[in-house]
């Protein structure tokens, strides 16, 4: 079977070469993002080059999630329909998805500053806006006000998680926490609070209230924003 790859036999393999000749002078930069991921996917199919094979792949984002960030919700069956890519491809392709939201967390968590809930929430953006799912992570506070654990409470649907005080609590003693800030996400992408957020967060301030642990904050990641209840004064009530 014939393919397309990116070495130096044949006419085809010439122009697949482009990209790799295009970094080389002037920096990963000046790449398209079909140019980005053909490099990545390296060979093509016998009708398909590497880059016809990227430009089916972004062909698959939908809605806010186009381009490269397509890569975070396609699923791996979604990948393999596409000829040209097979389940090694479609993993890497994955992989890649994933090592780029690491670095984008990571790389926020150098200032993080749990006083703030902007930087909490700039540190759990990437890591939370792509989920389907609602989670709700918990995060444990010394009484600096310095983080000391991260937990993954709870794991929903589309529209909702699962919480309670107890969850939260039992974990939060465990780890000798004097103070917790709780963040989940909203996958259809506005952070605004539903009446169940709201009830809940208030429960659970009281609860903690009860044990002398504060509820320091609950923020909603949405798609690019987020909500505070500690920035809109709504845990001092």
């Amino acid at each position: 079977m014939k393919t397309h790859t990116f070495d130096n036999k044949g006419a085809s393999a010439s122009f697949d070469m482009l990209p790799y000749e295009r970094f080389m002078r002037f920096g990963a930069q000046s790449l398209s993002d079909a140019e980005l991921l053909a490099i990545m996917i390296r060979t093509g199919s016998n009708t398909s080059s590497p880059v016809d094979i990227a430009r089916n792949v972004l062909a698959l984002g939908r809605g806010k999630e186009k381009g490269l960030n397509c890569l975070y919700r396609v699923s791996l069956d979604e990948l393999k329909r596409i000829n040209g890519i097979g389940e090694v491809k479609a993993v890497k392709l994955k992989c890649i998805a994933e090592m780029a939201m690491r670095m984008s967390t990571r790389s926020a968590s150098l200032s993080f500053d749990c006083c703030k809930p902007s930087e909490v929430a700039l540190c759990y953006m990437e890591k939370l806006r792509h989920e389907e799912r609602e989670k709700v992570i918990l995060l444990c506070l010394n009484n600096k006000l310095r983080l000391i654990d991260e937990c993954l409470l709870s794991i929903g649907t589309v529209n909702s998680a699962s919480l309670s005080p107890r969850d939260v609590y039992m974990h939060a003693l465990k780890t000798g926490a004097s103070g917790v800030i709780l963040i989940h996400n909203h996958p259809g992408g506005d952070p605004t609070p539903s009446r169940a957020d709201v009830a809940i967060t208030n429960k659970i301030r009281e609860s903690g209230n009860m044990l002398d642990i504060t509820l320091r904050d609950h923020i909603i990641i949405g798609d690019k924003s987020y909500y505070s209840f500690e920035e809109k004064g709504l845990l001092w009530q």
